[in-house]
């Protein structure tokens, strides 16, 4: 008998609302679970004791909640709703348009799908089977077709409308699963045969934005209103937590709590007048919303602990040493077959397997083309390395990111070292936040903050935050800022 099931719930799109979220953590509660997880694909996982498993599942099925246990037959659907507003605001694509595609959805897919803004990066366009990413043309998507346990993607000949992408997900599905069709135009003829769809010519290649991972944790303005990032070093959030999270929500009237593919929590809509109350919550339960960028620009499988222990024991190398990471994300694969989104792979694999014992883990490093993590081309850097020797490794690979990133945009490579000379009154110095990368340039001042343009740095006053993420000032780090990256 297991000792433990891995319990998995689907919040479809990375969204779920905060009453919806405390029932389900109320009846965790009482079935003697303390922490869950939130997953890659922005699900709910819990590890249940196999003592608390049956009461945990009698109840569940009591108020009809769809969950599976120890299986991955219904992947949830993910999408870049949790970054609308906050990181990017589309030309057209709004929060209403993936709540209008997510009702469409009247059944369980069994194939995984994707809904992205092309215009964003924070999630992953191509990890799915059904990749709908939305087109310069309002209300019509493009749809990149991956079948299973396959790295081809292909294009469907037209772009779909809004209204038609549950029908069409579900057409696809029943032809690739049932037939088992992987040709695209036998495909898309035995979709279409009998049935229509509204559509434009898709008559070019989605043109993808070049990869940046934003800072996305702790308490961020936007507009009149704050959204807040929370991330976990060990993943885990304490179910304690998350009631208080859950019941604050409804408190202030905010509707919606969203996951993302980083295994983090976003809150939106939070009012200035409501910041005390949050931070409270936070303290009450410690925690820490001031994680180093480098540390969350990671992903881990679901349900695997040496994942997250390796990206830990990196992070301290990185940290020791200082690294730049910016522009780069890491993903950690020690299973066959499973996926992780990242612009650099870490695949762990054993020398030596007996039964399901795997022994002498050796680890091998790849890089995705471009450095763009929603490539599906992957080059070798480093193989059959010693975990004793991984770190440096990807050390040496962030620095030819670095110097390669560097050329592209003009910047000077000093190969030797040079003298230290004064800086010219000439050169702009700007100074810049460690943690979300924000700029205060005196020549625009701050103006939320009321800091009028043409204000020194160093007249600022000693409680001046930073406005992006509230940074103390001694925080903030001098920059030449023609160095910066634009």
């Amino acid at each position: 008998m297991r000792d433990y099931y891995s319990l998995k719930i689907n919040l479809p799109g990375g969204i779920v609302a905060p009453g919806a979220l405390q029932n389900v953590l109320t009846l965790a509660y009482e079935s003697g679970i303390r922490q869950v997880r939130f997953g890659a694909r922005q699900q709910l996982l819990m590890t249940v004791h196999y003592e608390d498993m049956r009461l945990l599942e009698k109840q569940l099925k009591q108020q009809s909640i769809p969950h599976e246990v120890n299986t991955e037959q219904y992947p949830n659907i993910i999408s870049s709703y949790c970054g609308e507003d906050v990181f990017r605001t589309g030309a057209w694509l709004r929060e209403s348009e993936y709540h209008t595609i997510l009702d469409q959805f009247d059944y369980e897919p069994r194939l995984k799908v994707n809904l992205s803004d092309s215009s964003q990066s924070f999630t992953p366009f191509f990890t799915g089977n059904l990749n709908f990413i939305a087109s310069s043309e309002p209300h019509f998507w493009y749809l990149y077709v991956r079948p299973k346990q396959t790295n081809v993607v292909f294009r469907w000949p037209q772009l779909i409308y809004t209204n038609d992408i549950g029908r069409l997900a579900k057409a696809v599905e029943e032809v690739l699963l049932e037939k088992q069709y992987r040709d695209e135009n036998t495909l898309y003829k035995a979709v279409t045969l009998g049935q229509s769809f509204i559509t434009q010519p898709a008559t070019q290649e989605i043109d993808l934005p070049e990869f940046s991972l934003p800072y996305y944790e702790g308490f961020n303005r936007y507009g009149q209103r704050s959204w807040l990032g929370l991330y976990r070093r060990d993943e885990q959030f304490s179910i304690a937590f998350l009631l208080d999270v859950c019941g604050l929500c409804l408190k202030t009237r905010i509707g919606e709590i969203c996951t993302t593919p980083w295994k983090s929590l976003i809150i939106k809509g939070i009012e200035e007048k409501d910041r005390t109350a949050w931070s409270y919550v936070l303290g009450k339960h410690n925690i820490n919303v001031r994680h180093a960028a480098n540390e969350l620009g990671w992903q881990t499988e679901d349900h695997t602990e040496e994942g997250a222990q390796l990206k830990n024991y990196i992070v301290r190398y990185f940290e020791k040493n200082d690294t730049r990471t910016f522009g780069l994300c890491f993903g950690v694969q020690t299973r066959p077959k499973s996926e992780v989104f990242g612009s650099v792979l870490i695949r762990q694999r054993p020398l030596l397997r007996i039964g399901q014992l795997a022994l002498f883990n050796r680890y091998d490093i790849y890089f995705t083309e471009n450095f763009n993590p929603n490539s599906r081309t992957y080059h070798l850097f480093e193989k059959g390395l010693f975990k004793l020797h991984v770190p440096n490794q990807l050390h040496r690979l962030c620095r030819k990111f670095n110097a390669r990133r560097a050329i592209e945009t003009g910047e000077t490579i000093r190969l030797e070292p040079e003298r230290i000379e004064p800086v010219s009154a000439n050169v702009a110095v700007v100074h810049q936040c460690p943690h979300c990368f924000t700029i205060y340039d005196e020549k625009y001042g701050d103006e939320r903050n009321g800091m009028a343009p043409g204000t020194p740095f160093y007249q600022l006053p000693g409680d001046y935050t930073c406005p992006t993420c509230d940074a103390p000032k001694h925080e903030m780090q001098e920059r030449n800022a023609a160095l910066l990256p634009i």
